[in-house]
């Protein structure tokens, strides 16, 4: 019998059913012994809830007869919105480049420096944007300023966790072939590993413009201009029909921004 006419012959694939039986029951356990105390304290009061049915019903009847002839009133805080999430997402997309670079380890060999750049980041990262806005606010007065410079620290957060770590688990042979022909780190980096990088924080950039635009409608809350300010003061005198017409404005405008970038990432990558 020669070699070709054999059957290849595979092992069973080896199972244990008693184990899968174990995790299965470890994981059972540690969701209610997680979640029932979880239910408990949260002190659900149904016979409240449906006491007080009326009331949000009638807020939500509201809410689905937006008043548009309100819209006009809504156009100058969307555009300032607009200046915001754009100019914003700008500002981030320049400073993050190097930054990017510093934070990652294939790009800054330097560990000292490298921690000092992630701590930093991991700081910026940690603080609400909330809590930014309303320390701005008191800082820099109400308007456009404290929100705009909220968004670039939310966003630069973003670009360079994202995108360093994705530069980390990336295979760039391009720079190990950098050093070896004895370019310095700054020619590797700016010749070799930003061109293959470009897609990578396009898209970051993008994805932190289409932000923007949602999250500037929360720090209108605490004076930081946008049309969240709008929302805020509708909002505060029950005028849900008007708060309508602004979530819906707000709809809009991300879904535009979200074709629009869809359009440029097909054109980037």
């Amino acid at each position: 019998m020669t070699d070709h006419s054999r059957s290849l012959v595979v092992p069973a694939k080896p199972s244990s059913r008693v184990r899968t039986a174990l995790i299965a029951l470890a994981f059972a356990a540690f969701t209610a012994a997680t979640c029932i105390p979880a239910i408990g304290g949260i002190d659900l009061d149904f016979g409240a809830l449906i006491r007080n049915w009326s009331n949000g019903s009638g807020l939500l009847a509201q809410f689905l007869q937006p008043d548009f002839a309100f819209l006009p009133r809504t156009i100058g805080p969307m555009l300032e919105t607009l200046q915001m999430a754009v100019v914003g997402a700008a500002l981030a997309a320049a400073v993050s480049v190097p930054l990017t670079l510093w934070a990652a380890s294939p790009t800054n060999p330097n560990a000292p420096t490298r921690m000092i750049v992630r701590t930093i980041n991991n700081v910026i990262r940690s603080v609400p944007d909330l809590v930014y806005a309303t320390v701005l606010v008191a800082m820099v007065g109400v308007g456009a300023l404290p929100g705009l410079i909220t968004l670039f620290l939310f966003d630069l957060g973003i670009i360079i966790k994202l995108v360093s770590e994705a530069i980390d688990s990336s295979d760039l042979p391009v720079i190990e072939a950098g050093r070896a022909a004895g370019g310095t780190q700054t020619q590797i980096n700016r010749r070799t590993v930003l061109p293959q990088t470009w897609p990578l924080f396009a898209n970051q950039w993008l994805y932190t413009l289409e932000l923007n635009v949602r999250i500037s409608a929360i720090l209108g809350i605490v004076g930081a201009g946008g049309i969240g300010r709008l929302l805020d003061e509708r909002r505060a005198f029950y005028a849900y029909d008007d708060v309508a017409v602004i979530v819906l404005e707000i709809l809009v405008v991300v879904v535009l921004i979200e074709v629009f970038s869809n359009f440029l990432r097909r054109r980037l990558v």
